[in-house]
């Protein structure tokens, strides 16, 4: 059911440049914004070393995609194999399970948005335990 939901929102792959544009597009994305990014100093215009913050996902989305991809990583977390691993190793790390879930919805996006591109199989021992 979520493929044939996918594909019909999707309809092709190549619209997308990267696995970011996707990300954004499905409401997997990060939003970052900024205020004071400059000041002025002795009459020069300086950057300041302000972190960017991170003020949450993408408001404007496809709802019917987040929610495809977020209830496949709830899905696949649930179920003996290598990503319930993934996602039981980072918990044990402490980060925060909400968070891991999210990483795991991006890394199946990504994964989706690339085979759907290029075509293939996807060997399971390729699942590599760095961040989405």
């Amino acid at each position: 059911m979520r493929v044939a939901l996918l594909i019909a929102r999707i309809q092709t792959p190549h619209r997308y440049r990267n696995k970011r544009c996707f990300w954004a597009y499905g409401g997997l994305g990060l939003v970052s914004r900024t205020s004071a990014e400059y000041r002025l100093v002795q009459g020069r215009i300086v950057r300041t070393g302000k972190p960017v913050a991170i003020r949450g996902l993408n408001p404007n989305h496809q709802p019917e995609l987040k929610a495809i991809f977020k209830s496949a990583a709830t899905a696949v977390i649930h179920r003996p194999g290598p990503w319930q691993d993934y996602y039981q190793q980072r918990v044990q790390e402490g980060r925060k399970p909400e968070l891991v879930r999210l990483s795991v919805a991006r890394k199946l996006a990504a994964l989706t948005l690339s085979l759907w591109k290029k075509g293939g199989r996807y060997p399971v021992e390729r699942l590599k335990p760095q961040a989405a």
